[in-house]
């Protein structure tokens, strides 16, 4: 009784904490997408230069820290995960909870091609990402009827089926022994070993995902994204195919997420159904919205923080997943909009308070079944 009743005085004193802490986060967030918004575009420009320039020196600043080195690398590999659901969330509106069999598709067609065939690296890559934007395309076709709570429950049953399949076939994927063995990828003749390489690799990928994302926001399809996300009834009425895009939406989606699959099995050169699990697909939901739906730089930012924070907790192993939980509730009751909310990027506080404030509202609100 006396353990426990510690327990709850020390939760409680978190939860206090935690709660100014995100009070003055949430200021900072605000005071920052402010300043953003009435930046020039040299500005803007010369901001992205500098954040890239520090991405390319970090690993080796980190050098002397293999741990921080792979957690960097980690933490980039959700950041593509979670910008490939933002795809089909943030951007369509499409509330899907099993991404983590695209992210688990991708990973195995690698480990079975290079393992058992000796297919060289980028090849497989580029397969495990064809194979997987494929599945995403059959998982698109049957869903578009489908909204809300409805189509929650069809992608969590498809990462279910897909997931006990890696499990009893185990003549193809060796059931839950999994498949070991998974060599390193070779570039130009040089093979990736260290962390440094793996970090530019994942690098590289998470560079061209947030080009990707961001050419096609600012596209006339990303615009046609937007307004089915907002009322697809109203975008059909002005000619928007919205069937095309909702497809195209889970196809770029399970594509990149296939990507981040076959970067995965080369780094820990391991893969088992148990890293594709619904919870996995729990937690790069969770990047997306703590971040904000639709906006790039929140679900980075959203996709970081939820990698870091777990392994700094790792020194309050009692109460680490407590915290975590209690975080993520402070900050979805302050930030119902997520931290960083695109339309006050673009447009500043006015457009915010003018528009739609928080589209994390969509999740219980417009595209719930009727």
């Amino acid at each position: 009784m006396n353990n426990l009743l510690k327990v709850l005085i020390n939760l409680s004193i978190a939860t206090v904490i935690l709660y100014f802490v995100i009070k003055i986060l949430s200021k900072g967030f605000d005071k920052i997408t402010d300043k953003v918004a009435v930046m020039d575009r040299k500005s803007k420009r010369t901001t992205i230069y500098i954040i890239i320039a520090i991405l390319l020196i970090l690993p080796w600043v980190l050098n002397a820290y293999p741990y921080v080195q792979r957690t960097s690398i980690v933490a980039l590999l959700y950041v593509i995960l979670a910008l490939s659901l933002n795809f089909v969330l943030g951007f369509a509106g499409q509330l899907s909870m099993g991404h983590s069999a695209f992210y688990g598709i991708g990973a195995y067609v690698t480990a079975l091609l290079m393992v058992n065939f000796n297919f060289p690296f980028w090849i497989a890559f580029l397969i495990s990402a064809i194979v997987a934007g494929f599945f995403g395309f059959l998982l698109g076709i049957p869903t578009l009827r489908l909204k809300g709570d409805y189509l929650a429950i069809t992608t969590i049953g498809f990462s279910e089926i897909l997931r006990l399949i890696l499990v009893n076939w185990t003549e193809v994927t060796r059931g839950p022994a999994g498949i070991p063995g998974i060599p390193s990828p070779k570039i130009f003749g040089f093979t990736i070993s260290s962390n440094i390489g793996y970090y530019y690799l994942i690098l590289i990928l998470a560079f061209f995902t947030v080009f990707i994302s961001s050419r096609l926001l600012n596209s006339r399809l990303g615009q046609g994204f937007i307004a089915v996300r907002d009322d697809e009834v109203a975008a059909e009425a002005m000619g928007i195919n919205s069937t095309y895009l909702k497809i195209m939406a889970f196809v770029l989606g399970a594509a990149i997420a296939g990507m981040a699959g076959s970067f995965f099995a080369t780094f820990v050169h391991y893969v088992n159904p148990d890293n594709f699990t619904y919870m996995e697909s729990v937690t790069i939901l969770c990047m997306v919205v703590l971040g904000g739906l639709g906006s790039i730089p929140g679900v980075i930012l959203g996709a970081i923080l939820l990698t870091i924070l777990p392994e700094a907790l790792r020194g309050i192993a009692s109460y680490r997943y407590a915290i975590y939980g209690l975080l993520l509730i402070l900050m979805m009751i302050n930030r119902p909009g997520g931290m960083i909310n695109m339309d006050r990027v673009k447009g500043g506080k006015n457009r915010e308070d003018s528009g739609s404030q928080g589209n994390n509202k969509d999740l219980r609100g417009s595209y719930s079944s009727k």
